[in-house]
């Protein structure tokens, strides 16, 4: 069995992504031996304790912070700091914020504690330990947190976090192209649920090929091989770039990573 990360960890907020978070790490073998988590949704917290003896539902978020080595802040920035203030954390405890657009100094100023932070990006994917998540600053304890949920990506720089935030925006655009191809299938006569049937696989097996290449291979080395000259894949992405498709997609991310920074 995997050694666990941390005896206790804790979760001050109970929302999609706690429970994304606590069902991986839960899972088979878990990598934490015990959670508590707040009973602010307390669906979702009851839900987690009838699945894993090993969670506890905390009315007191105080309680909590007392009980665990690592605490997990999982709560919404518009209220964020009413919740954090008035907390005591101790010096030298680890604290990970997944708290959205929030600066590191002001989570400090908040915490009021000496304590160790990173900031984080999970994914909804975190719950199958196939998630992706941003960490910043770098800190081996908290990456091997994440390595246990999926894949760590340290980043050395402010920057560079808030670069993958932007990119994270894309999830929904992904499906959204999906719902655009199924729609198109589905005027042309194809029944949607056929549509469904043929491109979640499909999309599913150039992200499996992606996975699998050379990381030094460029996405678009990846795009020439699927793009037979004169053929169907090159005619498409040719179009896409040509219509302003390509153009689109970096003046929304230049426009989300703005948003990000400020």
């Amino acid at each position: 069995m995997t050694k666990p990360f941390a005896r206790r960890i804790g979760f001050i907020g109970t929302g999609a992504i706690t429970d994304a978070m606590v069902r991986g790490l839960l899972a088979s073998p878990p990598a934490v031996e015990a959670v508590m988590v707040s009973a602010r949704n307390a669906q979702i917290a009851a839900r987690l304790a009838a699945d894993f003896p090993a969670v506890a539902v905390s009315k007191d978020n105080q309680a909590i912070v007392d009980g665990c080595e690592t605490v997990v802040l999982a709560i919404r920035p518009q209220i964020a700091e009413e919740v954090v203030r008035p907390l005591r954390f101790r010096d030298g405890q680890t604290v990970i914020s997944v708290v959205a657009a929030t600066a590191r100094p002001t989570l400090l100023d908040w915490i009021g504690a000496d304590v160790h932070l990173t900031q984080t990006i999970p994914l909804p994917f975190v719950a199958q330990r196939k998630g992706v998540t941003a960490i910043f600053p770098p800190d081996g304890e908290t990456a091997a947190l994440f390595a246990a949920l999926g894949t760590a990506v340290e980043c050395e720089t402010k920057a560079e976090y808030d670069l993958l935030a932007a990119a994270s925006a894309l999830m929904a655009t992904y499906f959204g192209i999906m719902q655009q191809a199924t729609d198109w299938l589905s005027d042309k006569g194809l029944p949607e649920e056929k549509g469904r049937a043929y491109l979640a696989p499909l999309f599913a097996g150039l992200s499996e090929t992606a996975l699998a290449a050379d990381p030094k291979l460029p996405f678009a080395h990846l795009a020439g091989e699927f793009a037979t000259k004169g053929g169907l894949n090159e005619q498409v992405l040719r179009d896409f770039g040509e219509k302003g498709g390509l153009s689109a997609l970096s003046r929304a991310l230049d426009r989300v990573h703005q948003r990000i920074t400020g």
